[in-house]
């Protein structure tokens, strides 16, 4: 009897243990062993990341859906997301009214261009700041930061009496000139993402190169440079887009004969039915929603194209210009 008492007793341990376990390790599983590793968190952390991914895409599947719908759909207010039929001719009248090829060229040259001069001028100037000691140095570093500070809004008079005394109004000079200066749009984040990345580089390198002989400019071009290609990267991205992007600067310097996509779309109802279009011609060939949305895509398609295939350096650049020496 004592000997059935003991093996009813360690039967009832055992079995507590094991289920004390089993209890144990689902709560590791609902709860983790950390804040951000059990199923619970997870959870929440995956119901906010597709709530922000609904708030960001969102815009973007209504111009896609609007974009493909004809006028039938775009009056019948069953129709949301899905249209009945899909139209192409939003996509055709929005390519031949934006005047796509002349446009695009000029919005290209514009970004591209700037964004190259400001990689690579931006690039010397952080270096400069991160590595040369020369006298004014703290005060240069101010006034960069100052222009960052500075809207662009206050200086237009001054900029445009001066584009214009040296006649590159309606040319992209007013753009590239400034940019190969480092005073293109938003240079002065780029000179401080240069400088940040540039600080965190170990001074052995310099030291090293320096002691081979190796002049101030050889050891930009052949050591910090290369090694700066995911900054420069990142920088390139970033200036692409904005330039890509800008509207305001180009609409006060740049007239029809030289015009970008972002100028072109506030300017695309006009284009396609005259300043004055009749409630007649309105009526027989209507400037729809739809066009307008095709319209967008058409210039929001290419740098989208674009961070889709950089994508993967471009979050290691921000990775590593985040770094601290």
């Amino acid at each position: 009897m004592k000997t059935e008492a003991v093996v009813r007793r360690y039967s009832r341990q055992v079995r507590s243990l094991v289920i004390g376990r089993r209890a144990q390790r689902a709560k590791l599983v609902v709860l983790g062993q950390h804040a951000n590793e059990g199923l619970l968190a997870k959870a929440f952390i995956y119901f906010m990341l597709s709530i922000i991914a609904y708030l960001y895409l969102q815009p973007f599947f209504y111009m896609i859906s609007t974009m493909l719908k004809g006028l039938a759909d775009l009056l019948d207010p069953t129709v949301k997301w899905i249209p009945r039929t899909v139209d192409w001719n939003n996509l055709s009248r929005a390519f031949d009214g934006l005047k796509y090829p002349r446009s695009f060229f000029n919005s290209l040259l514009l970004a591209g261009g700037g964004s190259l001069l400001q990689v690579f001028v931006c690039a010397m100037t952080g270096f400069a700041l991160a590595r040369l000691q020369f006298p004014g140095k703290k005060l240069f570093f101010a006034l960069v930061f100052l222009t960052f500070l500075i809207p662009p809004q206050v200086i237009m008079i001054p900029l445009f009496v001066t584009f214009s005394k040296l006649g590159w109004l309606n040319t992209p000079f007013v753009f590239l000139v400034p940019a190969l200066f480092g005073q293109g749009i938003k240079s002065a984040l780029f000179i401080i993402i240069f400088r940040q990345f540039f600080h965190s580089l170990p001074k052995a390198l310099e030291e090293a190169a320096m002691i081979d002989g190796a002049s101030m400019f050889r050891l930009f071009f052949r050591i910090m440079l290369p090694l700066a290609s995911s900054a420069c990267l990142v920088v390139f991205l970033f200036s692409f887009i904005w330039y890509w992007n800008e509207s305001y600067l180009t609409s006060m310097f740049l007239s029809n004969d030289f015009t970008p996509l972002s100028n072109k779309l506030s300017n695309l109802e006009a284009t396609i039915f005259g300043d004055n279009p009749s409630m007649a011609v309105m009526s027989q060939n209507p400037v729809t929603e739809g066009t307008k949305m095709a319209g967008a895509f058409l210039i929001v398609f290419p740098p989208l194209v674009l961070y889709m295939i950089a994508q993967r350096w471009f979050v290691q650049g921000i990775e590593r210009t985040g770094l601290v020496d």
